[in-house]
């Protein structure tokens, strides 16, 4: 029998693990259910909320996109899980987390989760290795998720699946691995991130930024075209409760096992994250005299992503200063983006990027010694609250690191993907005249849109039960211009398709 002191503070004896097997023992002969219930099943059920979040992101980044390419963003988010899933299982989490892995890349020793069952776990002793890696897991595909909503509305889905395969492993596995693997250059300085400031905020921001910019601008961008009104808010809110929800299982789950860390953890995030709907709200209030439903989500989603590096670091109290300037700084942060003269349609670059900068640096000077240890382990210097002032330091560095590495490393995978026959990035122009749902993938996220093609087309024999949904659905005349800047022709938009008629 092998004892080690708990996450409670006491003393409790588990059975030791073969010594030299890399698996914790043989199954045939050992019983491997050594740790406590109570802690796999909370890191079960996190692992489950933070799946969750995957299609929470889908449903908001369509809500906020137009009509005709709606279930685009709802499938890139579902599939991002899938491709995601794949590359972790085949070598990604071997190169995060392995343990003779090197500062910033780890190496295959557990390809294939090869010798990844029931040892504890690099990150903590009271998780097995295999619970670990699903968990995890959910971890890269969400920040996958997040980037790829950057395509909305003109790219292509082929190679944006390639590039979240590519992506995950040459962009998010080293950040990933830099941050939380112990071997580390980040972790060995000292730099706080409990669930994702950097791996997953910045680094998701940063990729946006680049795809939109490799991409170019929307047609019409600029224009009294481009509508840029969010064509259905309800998808919006049911998104952000998905990740509302789920972020519990992010953040709290990031303490490994089920102790008064993880409590905390999940108190400052519903904090934060109250803090920043009501900011944002405010804010666009004053602007407008209107009180946004889709300001309120964004805000909520601004103090989840600032509160996310801090969350197991920081006290109560500190999660409403998280919310409020988390905020603040990424609501007229969205306004960079018409100084860069980059089309970042979704703002992911101000909501996650500039969003996870912000809580890495409030980190710096609100992490507290005491808050940390209540897990009954873990033990760190601090912040500014506890007169560690070189924090600060440490946590810039490391988002300038992560930030610079994602942009820089981003735009050059899309270079050479958009070199690769077939596999060009932007969709053609009469493509993203008719929107990515229809050309795309063939399926559109309402069904009324294929009635109305047959009734336009004359396929429907009974149309009065339709026209009232096509009057609704011919709702306003637009001109439009030729690429080559010769005589416009006038378009009656359907949902999905422009019935075109010469001037």
């Amino acid at each position: 029998m092998t004892c080690y002191l708990c996450s409670y503070g006491r003393t409790m004896r588990v059975r030791s693990f073969n010594n030299g097997d890399p698996n914790g023992g043989d199954s045939l002969t050992q019983d491997l259910n050594v740790y406590q219930s109570g802690d796999i099943a909370w890191m079960l059920t996190a692992t489950a909320l933070v799946l969750l979040m995957i299609p929470g992101v889908g449903f908001f980044y369509s809500g906020l996109a137009r009509r005709k390419s709606a279930l685009s963003l709802i499938w890139l988010s579902v599939m991002a899980a899938g491709v995601v899933s794949i590359q972790w299982f085949f070598w990604g989490y071997s190169l995060v987390y392995s343990r003779s892995g090197g500062r910033f890349l780890g190496d295959l020793s557990h390809i294939g989760f090869r010798n990844t069952l029931a040892a504890p776990s690099v990150a903590s002793r009271r998780l097995p290795d295999l619970l670990f890696a699903l968990f995890q897991g959910m971890f890269a595909a969400v920040t996958v998720a997040l980037a790829v909503g950057a395509v909305a509305e003109r790219g292509r889905l082929l190679p944006c699946v390639v590039f979240m395969f590519v992506w995950t492993t040459v962009i998010y596995d080293p950040i990933a691995c830099w941050t939380w693997n112990p071997n580390g250059w980040s972790f060995r300085t000292g730099v706080l991130d409990f669930a994702g400031g950097t791996p997953v905020h910045i680094t998701s921001g940063g990729a946006a930024l680049a795809y939109s910019l490799m991409l170019g601008k929307r047609r019409g961008h600029g224009t009294h075209e481009l509508n840029y009104r969010p064509h259905n808010v309800a998808s919006i809110v049911l998104g952000t409760v998905f990740l509302w929800f789920g972020w519990f299982g992010f953040n709290a789950g990031s303490a490994l096992s089920a102790n008064m860390r993880a409590v905390m953890a999940a108190v400052v995030t519903n904090l934060s994250a109250s803090a920043g709907g009501v900011t944002w709200c405010l804010i666009d209030y004053r602007l407008e005299r209107k009180f946004s439903t889709v300001g309120f989500c964004s805000g909520v989603v601004a103090g989840l992503v600032c509160i996310t590096p801090g969350s197991g670091y920081v006290p109560a109290w500190a999660a409403v200063v998280f919310g409020v300037v988390g905020a603040a700084a990424t609501n007229y942060g969205t306004k960079l983006k018409y100084y860069m003269r980059i089309d970042d349609s979704l703002d992911i670059f101000s909501i996650h990027c500039i969003g996870g900068l912000v809580g890495n640096l409030l980190t710096g000077l609100f992490a507290a010694d005491y808050i940390a240890r209540l897990d009954g382990t873990t033990t760190i210097r601090g912040g500014w609250l506890n007169h560690n002032y070189m924090q600060v330091v440490y946590q810039l560095a490391d988002s300038a690191a992560g930030l610079a590495y994602s942009f820089v490393g981003t735009c050059l995978i899309l270079l050479l993907i958009n070199f690769i026959p077939g596999l060009y990035l932007r969709a053609p122009e009469e493509d993203e005249i008719m929107g990515m749902d229809d050309t795309e993938i063939g399926e559109f996220a309402y069904d009324y849109v294929e009635l109305l093609r047959d009734v336009v087309h004359g396929v429907e024999d009974d149309t009065s039960s339709a026209l009232p949904m096509l009057s609704m659905s011919l709702s306003r005349e637009k001109h439009i211009y030729t690429s080559d800047g010769s005589r416009p022709y006038r378009a009656i938009e359907l949902e999905g398709e422009p019935v075109r008629h010469s001037e």
